[in-house]
């Protein structure tokens, strides 16, 4: 394939044209912004950022880049936590912050129509200003964007009620490489019309297109929630917790795990003030929703036997908003208090709720292998763990050496209880030889063939997925 081509001042000249002066930024302090995302420590830096204002211009920038093949980092709030949003080929950086308009929300049909640069939270809150609700609610809801969210498939704590943010996608304006704009399907709740590319455009990390406008779906909003803190003694018998609440009948809101560690290292970044008693080592956050105060007291009572069974040593239950927002405190601040505390990785796995116990315990058993503490927390009910390698007392040597090797072994046991190695950050520039693991090469060529036949020049977010 053609090399890339780096931006020449004559095609510079060509992106002001098109942006406008104001929108596009050369200058070092200007590009260090745009050089990392939150993932870890790695820094790349873009030959340009432009702010293009609309769909039109999107469209110009797209063409001129396809026909001098510079390659395009397509990139939202930043918040990421694969290097999906790290210009690893330099080119151009596509900032969609500009593109932030929530242009309308249809009350009769339930669903909204935003540009791709809104703020998660501030849609969220939006909505609920109509009786409305976006359940899908990722850590980084005050930052991330909605575009975001959509290219990496973004789930959060309510997923495992109301499902991803892929189940409330219904239409997406696109921009394909060489400028051709078109939507992906229709604004209907059902679709069997032909292969669906507005699903195929969920997770695809901006690899294939850019997306421009966003058809959203829309739910009433619960009037009443119950929120408990469970404790236990072992982390094996909270994530066995797990699976039997869900064998019980019941459905929660949002059903999280955390480790005991985690929870100290929030009460010091944070200053969060919360009972730990000697001997607790985790803990489930367990949500109810619904309008009916009979149905989930009657639920948090099976909740209850459930948690009993499972060896657990106290339940919490939030008697106030204050008090659920301080529980929401806690598990919403610990990634950050993660990170602050020590030298760190992400990995993403997801498995069947069931094998939640097995997979902990595997990881404990691999960081004991290998030298590594790991502090663990995430989308129980989802079967989706974050786990947080910390680098504590490994040396330097043994954490640019051998680290490596655990977290593919990691990945193996995560695949062998039936997982995958991302169940919402993606795959991004920093998991992507791991790929080989979950998929086949059968299965790694039909990816690269959709790539191919949506991009190919490859100019879109290269050094991603593949």
């Amino acid at each position: 394939m053609i090399p890339f081509s780096p931006i020449t001042e004559d095609i510079l000249a060509e992106i002001t044209a098109i942006a406008g002066p104001g929108y596009v930024l050369c200058g070092r302090e200007e590009l260090e912004p745009f050089a990392h995302d939150e993932t870890e420590d790695l820094r790349f830096f873009p030959e340009v950022v432009v702010r293009p204002a609309d769909t039109a211009q999107v469209s110009a920038l797209l063409r001129l880049c396809t026909k001098h093949r510079v390659p395009v980092t397509p990139r939202g709030a930043g918040t990421g936590l694969s290097g999906g949003a790290l210009a690893v080929n330099g080119g151009l950086m596509l900032s969609t912050d500009r593109l932030n308009k929530i242009i309308s929300i249809d009350t009769q049909n339930l669903q909204a129509l935003v540009e791709p640069g809104v703020i998660t939270e501030v849609f969220m809150n939006e909505v609920a200003g109509y009786g409305l609700l976006y359940p899908v609610d990722p850590s980084s809801k005050g930052s991330c964007f909605l575009g975001g969210n959509v290219a990496h498939g973004s789930g959060g704590p309510r997923a495992v009620k109301y499902g991803t943010v892929r189940e409330y996608v219904l239409n997406l304006e696109i921009v394909l490489p060489d400028g051709e704009v078109t939507w992906t399907g229709a604004n209907t709740l059902k679709y069997a019309s032909g292969y669906n590319l507005t699903q195929l455009m969920v997770g695809s990390e901006g690899t294939l297109a850019v997306i421009t406008k966003i058809v959203l779906k829309l739910i009433a909003r619960p009037a009443l929630n119950v929120l408990m803190m469970a404790s236990f003694l072992s982390n094996e018998q909270a994530c066995a917790a797990v699976s039997g609440i869900f064998r019980a009948g019941i459905l929660p809101s949002a059903l999280e795990f955390m480790e005991r560690k985690g929870i100290e290292w929030v009460k010091v970044f944070d200053h969060i003030s919360f009972p730990l008693k000697p001997g607790d080592q985790a803990f489930l956050l367990i949500e109810l929703d619904g309008n009916d105060s009979g149905v989930l007291f009657g639920e948090s009572e099976k909740i209850n036997e459930v948690l009993e069974l499972h060896g657990c040593t106290d339940v919490l239950f939030a008697d106030s908003s204050v008090q659920k927002e301080e529980l929401w405190k806690i598990r919403r601040t610990m990634p950050l208090s993660v990170k602050s505390n020590s030298i760190y990785k992400e990995e993403d796995t997801v498995v069947p709720r069931a094998g939640l116990p097995q997979l902990i315990n595997g990881v404990k058993e691999i960081g004991n292998k290998y030298g590594f503490e790991s502090v663990c927390y995430g989308h129980a009910g989802d079967g989706n763990l974050h786990i947080n390698i910390i680098r504590g007392g490994m040396s330097e040597d043994a954490w640019n050496t051998k680290l490596k090797a655990g977290i593919r072994e990691i990945f193996e046991l995560t695949v062998s209880l039936g997982g995958t190695i991302s169940g919402e950050h993606g795959i991004g520039y920093v998991q992507k030889e791991y790929m080989p693991l979950k998929y086949s090469a059968t299965h790694l060529a039909l990816m690269k063939g959709i790539k191919a036949v949506f991009d190919p020049q490859g100019i879109l977010n290269p050094g991603k997925i593949f």
